[in-house]
């Protein structure tokens, strides 16, 4: 058979396959899809240290459907499951609001804007985005004004003002904070980070993302859509191309995913 293509195409079992997994039948199934791309032995239905070892070798030689590299840990999550299981394209299960549609558009005029100078949590356009949840963009030091929740509200504020309907965003630069009091909007719906790795339909565009990185240090990002390979593709404020949490501008990235344990969940307004 072909590189690439198995004889099923069995759905994600939306957690992660790793060693010692207790689902003999689940891991026979990965051993079967290895080994018709001339990857083994395997002691059937057994995730021993062996089919560690033969995991990370495919992993090490495989892309996703992207064409990104695989993570090599010796574990079928998500996007490895896909490469050895071809999946067909998965769509929301609902539909995003006009109002979620008109703030991704909205985002996607801010790519490319940028920190004047960087590093300084200002900038022409970085200052409106201060300005709309209420911090003084000229008032402390670039510590006092982190702008990636502010840019997420703006861009919603500015697509509610389009369309003229209330902007049901909690108005705070806070990423924490936004994930508390979502909680407590009308129609807002919190989404954790598991129930969307086990069913990916979840996602759609104009979610909002919340990361906690501990101690206090947070991030978010707007969903544009799910890619094939499982990975994300977002707009951000406040990053660089690797994805940081306090860069310098505005990008259009597709690096994240829904194994990335550092994302509490998201946040839709689809009925906000």
């Amino acid at each position: 058979m072909p590189d690439g293509q198995a004889t099923t195409s069995p759905a994600f079992p939306g957690r992660t396959i790793r060693a010692n997994e207790a689902d003999s039948q689940l891991v026979s199934q990965v051993q079967g899809a290895l080994l018709q791309r001339g990857y083994g032995p395997f002691k059937d239905g057994v995730f021993d240290a062996s089919m560690t070892a033969i995991v990370k070798l495919f992993q090490a030689q495989h892309s996703d459907v992207d064409g990104a590299p695989l993570v090599v840990d010796g574990e079928v999550g998500r996007i490895s499951w896909s490469v050895l299981f071809p999946q067909p394209t998965v769509f929301p299960a609902t539909a995003p609001s006009t109002l979620m549609l008109h703030a991704l558009a909205v985002a996607g005029t801010q790519v490319g804007q940028m920190e004047v100078p960087p590093g300084s949590n200002r900038g022409p356009m970085v200052d409106e985005y201060l300005d709309a949840v209420g911090i003084p963009p000229a008032q402390g030091t670039a510590a006092d004004r982190f702008w990636c929740m502010a840019f997420v509200y703006w861009t919603f504020k500015t697509a509610a003002a389009s369309l003229g309907v209330p902007n049901p965003l909690p108005k705070t630069a806070s990423c924490a904070g936004h994930w508390k009091r979502a909680q407590n909007i009308p129609g807002a719906v919190r989404i954790t980070r598991q129930a969307a790795f086990a069913n990916v339909s979840l996602i759609k565009p104009g979610l909002i993302a919340i990361l906690d990185f501990g101690g206090g240090a947070g991030h978010t990002f707007i969903v544009e859509r799910m890619l094939d390979s499982g990975r994300i593709a977002t707009i951000e404020g406040n990053t660089n191309n690797d994805g940081s949490n306090n860069g310098v501008g505005v990008f259009r990235l597709d690096r994240r995913k829904l194994s990335d344990k550092s994302i509490v969940g998201f946040v839709d307004y689809s009925k906000a």
